[in-house]
């Protein structure tokens, strides 16, 4: 094969790869086929680490700086040449005359491999600088996508346990290789407690954690493998995100996005503590209309009086969306608010004026429906059921990357009746049990509570 048919070969190669692990492919196909190369390899010298990554492994960086391959870096940084050993060959690859990186191939070198390594420099060089330069940019996006995620959240929810694995989830998109955690203060107790994930067994975090203060700044372990971010608003502590490797030390850009995740991070929980405090004087829940928890328990309570004081029946229904964690999942928190929306407004069209509709919490709804048998309350449940799978939800116009519009929803659906002995706890959780059986055994169902296996417990 001629040297323009090679280099015409290995430029098709090039431009079909995408990333940096399809680039190395190419490469590696390339020169086994035309120079019996054994393997190929490209390294990357990462600036705000001092360190060197493999460029097909996601940047896996190379810490033992004692390894021969930073020997190898050195020499060719200081001959800007070409080093050549018995079974390997290494190019350096430039950015305006300054190394970036190099090629290693695992083969004897010759004249000819430099001789055309010399020619398409340029045109490798360039492919790997075009890739790496959109990580960055998609990374930018995707932090600045994250920044508005976070900032949105205040404006439905309130609840710090639903709205931190959120923000969890976010930040760990910019620190992979990482584990996260998040702590919050506990000002009764002058503590951080762990919110998110559910445990931590460092014990070189939870004391890092104590001495974190509203005026701190975030500092580093001497490795460079822990990271504490304090979160602060309105001079206020309001927890601490910690960040955690074995393998790679935070690196100057990751500083950066975790530094502006744990301000808005903070600014959001503040704003989401400030909320639950007017919202526990409320009555109304903000996302559906129905009434909030502690609104709910306190109907309830009055309606078990009242039934056993006038001696009418009551029953209660608790429903749950089935598979809503998916619709966040796939389709973004806002798709799953307007999920939350539809169902209970179609649930509100099917209920009387004085029946008790609450969100008992996340995707659960209560429903407390006075002068109803247990018959009745059935034929209700079922009547909900299908008013719910019966209606087509249009995600689209919620988020226009989205172009399904007629999405199915379905729920599961518990039902119990006070009895003589019954708390107006023990009403609810009558219900909640019938409805994890129905959970249990596939959903999109209802199941009334005294007809279930729960009768034999």
């Amino acid at each position: 094969m001629s040297l323009t048919e090679q280099i015409k070969e290995l430029a098709q190669g090039l431009n079909e790869a995408y990333n940096p692990k399809s680039i190395v492919a190419a490469l590696n196909t390339f020169w086994v086929h035309n120079y019996n190369a054994d393997r190929v390899f490209v390294y990357i010298f990462d600036e705000s680490t001092q360190t060197l990554r493999d460029f097909s492994k996601n940047w896996l960086i190379i810490e033992n700086k004692k390894d021969e391959i930073y020997d190898i870096w050195q020499k060719l940084v200081s001959d800007k040449k070409p080093v050549l050993l018995k079974n390997n060959l290494f190019y350096p690859l430039k950015k305006y005359n300054k190394i970036i990186g190099f090629l290693s191939v695992e083969m004897k070198p010759d004249n000819a491999v430099i001789e055309f390594l010399d020619l398409i420099e340029c045109m490798l060089s360039l492919k790997v600088q075009n890739v790496i330069l959109s990580d960055k940019m998609q990374k930018n996006i995707d932090f600045h996508s994250s920044m508005k995620n976070i900032a949105k959240i205040i404006e439905t929810q309130y609840e710090t346990n639903y709205i931190i694995p959120i923000i969890g989830e976010m930040i760990d998109k910019f620190v992979a290789e990482h584990l996260v955690y998040i702590f919050l203060n506990d000002e009764d107790n002058d503590s951080m407690t762990l919110i998110w994930p559910k445990a931590c067994n460092d014990e070189k975090i939870l004391e890092l954690v104590k001495v974190v203060q509203a005026n701190s700044e975030f500092f580093t372990t001497e490795n460079k493998k822990i990271g504490v971010f304090p979160m602060s608003a309105e001079n206020k502590l309001i927890g601490t995100i910690v960040t955690k490797s074995v393998d790679t030390c935070l690196h100057e850009k990751e500083v950066e996005y975790i530094e502006q995740l744990a301000n808005q991070a903070a600014t959001t929980i503040n704003r989401a503590n400030v909320y639950a405090e007017i919202l526990k004087h409320a009555t109304l829940d903000a996302l559906t209309g129905f009434y909030n928890r502690r609104q709910l328990e306190e109907r309830t309570k009055q309606e078990v009086s009242s039934s056993k004081r006038t001696k009418k029946p009551l029953c209660a229904i608790m429903s749950d969306i089935d598979y809503f964690k998916s619709f966040n999942d796939n389709y973004g928190h806002a798709v799953g608010d307007y999920v939350l929306k539809t169902v209970a407004k179609v649930m509100k069209q099917q209920l009387r004026d004085y029946d008790v509709a609450g969100r008992y919490g996340g995707e659960e709804f209560v429903l407390l429906l006075p002068f109803t048998k247990i018959s009745e309350a059935e034929m209700v449940a079922n009547r909900l059921k299908e008013a719910v799978e019966n209606t087509k939800l249009d995600i689209s116009k919620i988020n226009p990357e989205i172009t399904e519009n007629h999405v199915g929803v379905t729920i599961s659906l518990g039902v119990s009746e006070l009895k003589d002995s019954d708390s107006p706890e023990d009403l609810v959780q009558n219900a909640d049990k019938a409805l994890y059986e129905a959970k249990e055994t596939g959903r999109n169902k209802v199941i009334v509570y005294g007809e279930s296996l729960f009768k034999k417990v």
